[in-house]
Parts: C-alpha cells; structure tokens; sequence
C-alpha cells in the first residue's frame, strides 16, 4: 500500500478505535480491558491475511468498509 493510503487506514483505525472505546465485550485474556486500536489492526490482518500496510491499494475500499463493519458489531 503506498504511504498515503496507508495513513488513511491508519487515522481510519484510530477513530474506530475512539468509537469502541468502553464498547468491546469483557474478555477474561484482558482483565484490564480491552485496547479497541489493537483489536481493529488484529482484527483487519486476521481478515486480510497482512498488515494493513501490506494490503494491496485497490483494497483500500474493503479494508475501510470492514472497519466500519467492525465499529457497527463490536465483539
């Protein structure tokens, strides 16, 4: 993914992180609480199979409505 889309992405995953915030489920592996910014980059590289970074540019519409996706059905 070129630099400028990749900073997209990156600003895209920071919001829905923002949105998620105090939203996840309880998870017995974070007693803590959960990091929403970590589970939206893990969740995007467990669907596409890479780093949001590595995603190929004519993706860049996936990758956003999956995200959007992720914002809308927090697990």
């Amino acid at each position: 993914m070129n630099d400028e889309n990749s900073k997209k992405i990156w600003s895209y995953i920071q919001e829905a992180g923002d949105k998620l915030i105090g939203k996840l489920p309880p998870s017995r592996s974070h007693p803590k609480g959960r990091n929403p910014y970590a589970h939206v980059a893990i969740c995007v590289k467990s669907k596409f199979g890479q780093s949001y970074k590595d995603i190929p540019d004519e993706r860049i519409d996936e990758v956003l409505n999956f995200i959007d996706y992720l914002v809308e059905h927090p697990s």
